[in-house]
């Protein structure tokens, strides 16, 4: 049986077993009650965007909000929300940014001079760079903090599952024929590393008829419930193929966008519960 990288869980007495936790602590000044995870099995399915709409929607339900943008070499939260101030910081931490609603945010586009600089690091790098966004970072009377992962299941997601004390994932796909082979794979690394699924977003679901109202499944029919009755997740949530979404999005307005279509994933994200921080 192969290595699930999940020294905690594991009977076996190798060499590099570790029995201390691999959680790491907060900056002292931070608080943060309840952390949630948006991954993908691949690129170009909305990420980004769902975690900005997920964002969003709490803020507006009376929550404080934060996002830690750890697609470190993709990273585009600060755009959607129109966010170009510079992270500052001193000696005794590094302070979050601001959206116009008020919520927190730490991205490396905020720490680049120019937006369109590319990031070319190697993969420790990346990972220890997501690491001091929740080390170094000073995350103030946070009540829900969402992580904006990069796709896949490599080095960036396995330090977060490791490291950050999150209480779930929502997993975001598309409704293409290969979306459940994808989507397995983020369950399965989910249940490697003991982190709850709580919903699967369906991005590009349909495009609503601007005449008669139809929904019009562009990319074939939605999968979206089977794959989730399939893997046990508990609340899905179509998105629709909307020009209103990318328009606020470009204009830095996606906290102005109704995102009650993701209301289900938010109530399962309300019910997870908090794992000790500290």
């Amino acid at each position: 049986m192969g290595c699930s990288h999940d020294c905690s869980s594991c009977s076996s007495e190798c060499a590099s077993r570790k029995t201390e936790s691999l959680l790491k602590k907060p900056h002292e000044k931070s608080s943060v009650k309840k952390i949630i995870g948006v991954v993908s099995g691949k690129g170009g399915v909305g990420k980004s965007l769902t975690t900005s709409l997920l964002a969003s929607f709490a803020q507006k339900q009376g929550l404080s909000v934060g996002i830690m943008d750890a697609d470190i070499t993709g990273p585009s939260i600060p755009h959607m929300f129109g966010v170009k101030d510079r992270i500052t910081g001193d000696e005794k931490g590094i302070n979050t940014v601001l959206s116009p609603s008020g919520m927190q945010m730490v991205s490396m586009n905020l720490l680049l001079d120019e937006e369109t600089s590319p990031v070319i690091w190697r993969g420790m790098v990346i990972s220890g760079t997501v690491m001091q966004f929740w080390t170094d970072v000073i995350w103030k009377d946070v009540d829900l903090l969402f992580i904006d992962m990069p796709p896949g299941t490599g080095d960036v997601p396995l330090t977060v599952f490791q490291s950050i004390p999150i209480s779930g994932i929502v997993i975001v796909t598309t409704p293409q024929d290969l979306v459940k082979m994808v989507v397995e794979k983020a369950v399965n690394m989910a249940n490697i590393m003991h982190v709850p699924v709580l919903g699967l977003v369906e991005n590009m679901s349909y495009l609503s008829c601007p005449d008669c109202g139809k929904k019009i499944e562009v990319f074939g029919a939605s999968k979206a419930k089977a794959i989730a009755a399939e893997y046990a997740i508990p609340a899905v949530a179509r998105m629709p193929l909307d020009p209103n979404i990318s328009n606020l999005a470009d204009a830095g307005r996606i906290e102005d966008y109704d995102g009650s279509a993701l209301e289900e994933v938010y109530k399962s994200i309300e019910k997870a519960q908090a794992k000790p921080i500290r």
